[in-house]
């Protein structure tokens, strides 16, 4: 049996004894632990990027699959790259219970281990397509159930866990697991477990649009200028990268409609 570190008893007791001050010093400490846990998983983050990487180059995509939080986490980083990168439908978050989901707990959505692939269907998914499972748990019938067909069909597979040796990380091609220790709260991996996901996604998707090619230096110039945050970053990167005033950058942005045009324009 292994060992349910998600469930272990906080390290702090009496908490609603305790002044704000206490709780919010004691989280802090806790969370300082977490970077320290995805630093010892960066061999398996790389050997994941590097194997996304060529499926990507021929059309391929990337699933991340969980229920709860850690498939809000999941459809928040997918939704995130195409303003921020300017890629439409590569990254695909699919959680448990669909949309309704993401705002509110949909009961038992996440029992079933058909329910996830049935949720991949429509997107008629395919060898060159990456399946990562999340569950701090490594339990959750949802994404087990995915993982397990996904490499039936023989797609390359991921999981993100906190409990190592769980069933997930038998199902996966690759297991990256981080060690976080008891949550604050007992049981509440919505905490230091939620946060290692949210970094590890980060490293994930950001280290995949810089080796394909959408960072030029460290400037996101695929981004798309939807409002007015983005416009002015867009002009801002224009005007340095071109060396040309922002009003240059601006009458270059309206005529062009992004940066990369822009850019690729100027190569010509």
């Amino acid at each position: 049996m292994f060992r349910k570190i998600t469930e272990e008893a906080s390290l702090y007791d009496h908490l609603e004894q305790k002044s704000t001050h206490e709780i919010l010093t004691e989280i802090n400490r806790e969370d300082q632990q977490v970077a320290l846990a995805v630093k010892e998983s960066i061999q398996q983050i790389e050997q994941l990027v590097d194997g996304i990487l060529p499926r990507m180059e021929k059309g391929g995509r990337v699933f991340y699959v969980g229920a709860g939080t850690s498939g809000r986490l999941g459809v928040l980083d997918a939704s995130e790259i195409p303003p921020t990168y300017g890629l439409q439908d590569k990254f695909i978050g699919v959680i448990a219970g669909g949309e309704k989901a993401l705002r509110t707990a949909v009961e038992k959505a996440e029992d079933s281990e058909a329910a996830g692939w049935n949720d991949l269907m429509p997107y008629h998914p395919d060898v060159h397509d990456t399946v990562i499972g999340i569950a701090a748990s490594g339990t959750t019938p949802y994404v087990l159930g995915t993982l397990k067909e996904a490499h039936r069909q023989g797609l390359f597979t991921a999981c993100l866990t906190s409990n190592p040796e769980s069933p997930i990380t038998q199902l996966a091609d690759i297991a990256i697991v981080t060690v976080v220790g008891p949550e604050y709260v007992t049981g509440s991996s919505r905490m230091k477990s939620g946060t290692a996901t949210k970094l590890i996604l980060n490293m994930i998707s950001t280290a995949l649009m810089i080796k394909s090619g959408r960072v030029k230096g460290n400037r996101m110039v695929n981004l798309q200028p939807t409002n007015n945050k983005l416009i002015h970053r867009s002009i801002r990167i224009l005007a340095e990268e071109l060396g040309i005033s922002e009003e240059e950058a601006c009458q270059l942005l309206h005529q062009y409609g992004s940066v990369n045009a822009v850019l690729q324009s100027h190569r010509k």
